[in-house]
């Protein structure tokens, strides 16, 4: 009980809600650095995916490449790029977009790229072949095929990848601390070196928060991406008055298992 007070104590406090050492800031320096690492690694990713995805040769090797940079530890690799690249600052046209840092700028987009590559080629190489087929039939070449039937019956998937990515991002740049950068993982380092535990329970109580908000931001906004033929889908009655959730709406039995993201099933009618 003592220790929750004390904590409540710290949130209280004026002084972490203002200056650069404040709540607010920190806050907006962990959001810019996610958000431009996550951006990147879309730009990066995606097109990877829906080429080895759209060809349906080659994913193999471009999967399991991906996912190797999952099974290296993260602050094995910002320890790496500290080596390379140094902790001083970085060009001034990388700061006013909010990357602080760029050896954790970089071990944040690696992180993100991996789920994203594997949810994008399942999604797109595990469409019904039926679905192709009619699209062929309707005479559309490999572009509009790739934009007007892949692509919208894989977003459900390539969503899942980007939510995962991003969470996975918003909870690793507390690392970006370690190397002198600000964020909310400030409050979790120094709190750790001069043992002031509130400080750090607050800093990681805060994380969670922006993890969550982040999840259910991306999830809305999935719903809206994804086109409303599948929503409907997904959340079909299996005659027993219980809702069924199609995890793979479109994707031909077999499919390479993508990285979902967990959402909430709608509740059963009465």
């Amino acid at each position: 009980m003592n220790f929750l007070q004390s904590t409540l104590d710290w949130f209280d406090d004026g002084d972490h809600w203002t200056g650069a050492e404040g709540i607010p800031h920190l806050r907006w320096q962990h959001i810019q650095i996610c958000l431009i690492a996550v951006v990147v690694a879309v730009v990066i990713a995606l097109p990877i995916g829906l080429f080895f995805g759209h060809r349906r040769t080659g994913g193999f090797v471009a999967v399991n490449l991906a996912n190797i940079g999952r099974a290296l530890p993260a602050l094995a690799l910002l320890l790496f790029a500290v080596r390379q690249f140094g902790v001083g600052d970085p060009p001034h046209w990388m700061q006013t977009v909010g990357i602080g840092s760029i050896p954790t700028f970089l071990v944040l987009v690696a992180l993100a790229i991996p789920p994203m590559v594997t949810n994008t080629y399942a999604g797109v190489s595990g469409i019904d072949p039926e679905a192709i087929d009619a699209a062929r039939g309707m005479g559309m070449n490999g572009g509009q095929l790739l934009r007007r039937v892949e692509m919208p019956l894989a977003s459900p998937l390539i969503m899942a990848g980007i939510r995962t990515s991003a969470v996975a991002v918003v909870a690793t740049a507390t690392l970006a601390a370690i190397v002198g950068w600000g964020g909310l993982g400030r409050y979790i380092y120094d709190g750790s070196r001069v043992h002031d535990y509130e400080r750090l329970f607050a800093g990681a109580f805060l994380v969670a928060l922006l993890a969550i908000a982040v999840e259910l931001s991306l999830a809305l906004v999935q719903h809206f991406v994804v086109p409303k033929g599948l929503r409907a889908s997904a959340h079909a009655n299996d005659g027993n008055g219980s809702k069924r959730v199609d995890t793979n709406p479109g994707i031909a039995p077999g499919a390479a298992a993508p990285i979902a993201a967990s959402e909430p099933d709608a509740p059963a009618s009465a």
